[in-house]
Formats: C-alpha cells, sequence, structure tokens
C-alpha cells in the first residue's frame, strides 16, 4: 500500500503564478489596512487626550459644568466603537474585536463619570 496520490507529481505541474491584478488588489488591500491602521492610531491619541481634559475640566474647573462630564462620558464610550468600526471595515478584525471590547469596558467609568456630575 502506497500513500502517493495518482495523477502526475507536484513537480511537475505547471506552477500558478498571479496575475497583474491580483498583485495589485493585494496593494490596495495593504494600503487600505495601513491606512485604517492610522485612523484607529488617530482615534486612540484624540481619545486618550480628549476625556482626561474634559474630566479635569469638568471636575476642577472654576464653573462645575454637568455638559461637560456628559460629553466626556460619551466620547469614553462613543471613541473606542468608532475605531473599532474602523478597523474591522477594513480588515482588521481583531483590533476591531480589541476595541469592541474595550467599549464594552467602559461603559461603566461612563457610568461612574455621569454619577460625579
Amino acid at each position: 500500500m502506497t500513500l502517493e496520490i495518482e495523477g502526475p507529481r507536484l513537480a511537475g505541474r505547471a506552477v500558478a503564478h498571479r496575475t497583474a491584478q491580483e498583485k495589485q488588489d493585494d496593494r490596495r488591500a495593504a494600503a487600505g489596512r495601513a491606512e485604517a491602521a492610522l485612523h484607529v492610531l488617530f482615534i486612540t491619541l484624540l481619545w486618550l487626550v480628549a476625556v482626561p481634559f474634559l474630566l479635569g475640566w469638568g471636575l476642577l474647573g472654576a464653573e462645575r459644568q454637568g455638559g461637560t462630564l456628559a460629553f466626556a462620558a460619551l466620547l469614553t464610550v462613543v471613541l473606542p466603537f468608532a475605531a473599532a468600526v474602523v478597523a474591522t471595515r477594513r480588515g482588521l478584525f481583531f483590533t476591531g474585536g480589541a476595541y469592541a471590547m474595550l467599549t464594552l469596558a467602559m461603559v461603566l467609568p461612563a457610568l461612574s463619570i455621569m454619577r460625579a456630575g
């Protein structure tokens, strides 16, 4: 009993080559993923700067305003969700899933921010 598959050997077959269109599609997909990664990075940096700034302004400002804290709570949840949407639309599924989990994790801090106001 042999384990060989009947037919011509693999070495004897012609190797399939990628077409120019397939190569161009791969380059476009890679560029799209890189652009999405930059958008996600921008959203993350905006989130890391804006939310603490608004929290400080709302809690320590001369006039304590509830609207500022409500906006900070909104951004606490919405910005990670926006990053998840951008990532998953461009095929960065692991990154999108991580940001979706971060969105769910930020619900409790957002509620505590609303309660502080």
